[in-house]
């Protein structure tokens, strides 16, 4: 009998020849079993439809000859030498309460908080501690900045602070002008996006005071009457989208340039954030250049000519889920998922005939390589890659974490596998399903449970059968709510090219086909929408802290999921045409262009 320690090994892939692993549930070894694949079995005479998806602007030996001379020791070594000027800023006995604040925040938008959270959580326990108090004193009163910086930083830490800390600035807000506290009106158009679905002041008054008077300064301040730290260009930024719901890593490279034009910028921390935005981009190029050798090797991207070969796409999306150094290997592996789901979505919603689908769902449902026959031969290639990794990811954990999670893999594939069937079925008979219908399915067939399901097994290092069984039954709501964003995201921009194609209603169409609202007013709901999905995932994030049996970790990648489906469709479609919504500028400023040094 294999040892646990022999799983996994040998997954070798050829033209001619697919090896793949089968699991033997009760002794947890593995056996390879050789299975060729015929070719030329497809009828050319069957009618296929095409997105007409542009081939990967990226090419795979460019970016294996990718240097960055940030990977050397020297660099590292400098950078923490400043990691510890930093620290001992943090801890500083001198330093005022609003010092720490504005430092905690510079740390988090600087990206480089992840090195110091014991010593953040210190500052923010104690604070919250001291602080449980609805109505603040006077002093504190006084200071808008302050109230709604404190109050986004414990939020976003899932402490449980009351939307009461506003009533006294809500009682003498009637006198207040755009230009008299600028900082303090940012921070209250930041910390109003930490709403929950109970927080009616923020919903409806705070946030559309604080964006009105935002846009009023845009109109009648010119960037010059604040000096070289361009006050405006933060102003446009955030209402472009706030911070709380960007793409961290790509907030972090703004933020660098932004905070080094301040004419008061702390020269340590500057430099501190530069080297370390720069180290990081190198471990990143080299995981790049893994997922891109694997991808090449599993041949699809070659073979599957009508689907979307989109290798460092998909690896951008996990530097949107979890960025730090010591993650590669879920980065690495979720790139894998990502790219799988990319493939089996496009045969699903383009290239296969009913018949066809049907058949491949039924072969995932199984999991049984014993159906490869039944499958036209693309499907079959697809299936093999898809069999080997997954359970090569199974095997893995089973091997570090001695949980078998094999079971709960293979239903998350077949439940989205599922959820594409019935979009194709609503398609080939061309029924309309109202947006309630719609959504039931569509927030599983975006991907992001089956997604969730394998980052749960790969990043934490203490699984539960108990978390994965909700997962897998879908029952966790902010796994829902980050799913629906995604979706809904996704569906304002590619809802007109998919439509122009063929393809079922998306929520836009849904909604107007059922109440009879224009496109527009359609487009205003599903906003709504999405605003409502962030309410109630702020809720679950804060209320359910200490009681939720999601990791908060892991809940914070959830809802980074949905920060990153709102960069990539933010402009247009992100995945599927990169080049024509800014998605090339966009990989290029974090995967290839380091930041200057001065």
């Amino acid at each position: 009998m294999a040892s646990v320690l022999q799983i996994g090994s040998a997954l070798i892939y050829s033209n001619a020849l697919v090896k793949t692993i089968r699991l033997r549930p009760k002794s947890f070894t593995c056996t390879v079993v050789a299975k060729p694949v015929p070719a030329g079995d497809e009828s050319s005479a069957v009618p296929r439809r095409s997105a007409n998806y542009p081939p990967s602007l990226w090419d795979h030996h460019h970016l294996l000859s990718v240097e960055n001379i940030y990977a050397k020791g020297k660099s590292v070594r400098e950078r923490d030498l400043l990691k510890e000027m930093v620290r001992k800023m943090l801890v500083d006995e001198k330093a005022t309460y609003l010092d720490k604040l504005e430092l905690i925040d510079d740390l988090q938008k600087l990206g480089v908080s992840y090195h110091f959270e014991r010593e953040i959580d210190n500052v923010l326990t104690d604070s919250y501690q001291k602080n449980r108090r609805i109505i603040r004193t006077y002093e504190m009163e006084k200071d808008l900045h302050t109230i709604a910086l404190e109050f986004r930083l414990l939020r976003q830490h899932g402490f449980n602070v009351s939307e009461d800390v506003f009533d006294v600035f809500m009682k003498k807000c009637g006198k207040f002008e755009s230009g008299d506290d600028i900082n303090g009106l940012i921070s209250l158009y930041e910390a109003s996006y930490l709403s929950t679905k109970s927080d009616t002041k923020l919903q409806k008054f705070i946030r559309p005071f604080a964006t009105q008077k935002l846009r009023d300064f845009v109109e009648t301040h010119s960037t010059k009457e604040f000096g070289s730290c361009d006050v405006q260009e933060i102003v446009v930024q955030a209402l472009d989208m706030p911070y709380y719901w960007r793409m961290r890593r790509l907030a972090t490279r703004w933020y660098i340039h932004v905070y080094g034009k301040r004419h008061n910028n702390n020269v340590v921390l500057v430099e501190f954030a530069k080297l370390d935005f720069n180290i990081l981009q190198a471990v990143h190029q080299e995981e790049l250049k893994y997922v891109s050798s694997w991808w090449r090797e599993t041949g699809l991207g070659n073979q599957l000519h009508f689907a979307r070969d989109r290798i460092v796409e998909n690896y951008f999306w996990t530097i949107g889920q979890i960025q730090e150094p010591q993650f590669g290997n879920v980065r690495r592996t979720m790139t894998k998922v990502n790219a799988l789901l990319t493939i089996v979505d496009d045969i699903y919603d383009i290239y296969g005939t009913l018949e066809e689908l049907q058949l491949f769902t039924v072969a995932i449902e199984n999991w049984d390589v014993n159906r490869l026959d039944e499958l036209p031969e693309y499907m079959r290639l697809c299936f093999l890659v898809v069999y080997n990794e997954v359970n090569s990811i199974g095997c893995d954990i089973l091997r570090n974490k001695h949980i078998n999670v094999i079971p709960f893999l293979k239903k998350s594939w077949a439940d989205v596998c599922r959820a594409y069937l019935v979009e194709a079925k609503w398609y080939k008979r061309g029924h309309k399903p109202d947006l309630d219908e719609y959504m039931q399915n569509a927030w599983i067939s975006i991907s992001a449970p089956t997604i969730f399901v394998h980052f749960y097994c790969v990043f934490s290092d203490q699984l539960s059968i108990q978390v994965l069984e909700t997962l897998s039954q879908h029952q966790q709501n902010v796994v829902r709510c980050s799913a629906s964003v995604f979706r809904l995201a996704n569906d304002l921009v590619t809802s007109p090219d998919e439509l122009a194609r063929g393809d079922v209603f998306k929520s836009i169409q849904c909604y107007m086909n059922e109440t009879g609202a224009s496109e527009k007013k359609a487009r205003s709901h599903v906003r709504q929408m999405i605003n409502d999905m962030w309410d109630e995932m702020n809720y679950e994030k804060m209320a359910h802290s200490t009681t939720s049996l999601l990791p908060q970790n892991f809940v914070e990648t959830v809802m980074n999921l949905a920060r990153m489906s709102q960069c990539m469709y933010q402009y247009g479609d992100g995945h599927g045409s990169p080049e024509k919504a800014k998605i090339v500028d966009r990989v290029m400023s974090l995967l290839f262009n380091p930041v200057p040094l001065d």
